[in-house]
């Protein structure tokens, strides 16, 4: 399924007209996601490769995030993916709280491609060796992503935002219902 996502109200954009992402469960409890933002890529300040390491405060810069709960559940999962490399995984007990490291992962392969008219990132999350997501269960998904201009503006994309400043963490952003994956 491919999904376009909006600005959040409050925050404006020059250089990307549109973020896409395409979002695939897959058998064993696996989410792929493909994140494209189109427009004027040599606008952004788009961070310097590096190794793919696990760092905080990516989402200080251009950033794509994906958040997934349980639905009902207050805690949830969020990971971050920079176009450095980088990546930031962490589980939540419920809204902003009991923030902690996702140790089962530790690595995470993501594929960049970054063009004169968009910046594409893929990333393969096994969602199934968490034990919240092991079942198969149906998930609420949340998906975001910082765009930082070489002004140093800032915009705020998302599936859905709730009233008031960007909050990519509030319930309302998990707007996506995917509902499990038949393994036949």
């Amino acid at each position: 399924m491919r999904h376009s996502l909006r600005p959040h109200p409050d925050s404006r954009c020059d250089a990307v007209r549109a973020v896409q992402v395409e979002i695939v469960r897959r058998p064993g409890n696996v989410l792929r996601l493909d994140y494209v933002a189109s427009g004027r890529i040599a606008d952004l300040l788009v961070p310097a490769d590096a190794e793919p390491v696990r760092a905080d405060k990516l989402w200080e810069h251009t950033v794509f995030e994906v958040f997934v709960r349980r639905p009902g559940e207050p805690g949830y999962v969020e990971f971050n993916f920079s176009p450095s490399g980088a990546w930031a995984a962490y589980r939540f007990t419920s809204q902003r709280r009991g923030m902690s490291n996702l140790a089962e992962f530790s690595e995470m392969p993501m594929t960049l491609d970054l063009g004169r008219s968009s910046l594409s990132l893929g990333v393969t999350l096994k969602l199934g060796m968490l034990p919240d997501f092991a079942d198969g269960g149906p998930w609420s998904i949340g998906i975001s992503t910082i765009i930082e201009e070489s002004s140093g503006r800032k915009s705020y994309w998302a599936l859905a935002h709730p009233q008031g400043k960007a909050d990519f963490h509030h319930p309302d952003s998990f707007a996506l219902d995917l509902p499990p994956v038949d393994a036949t």
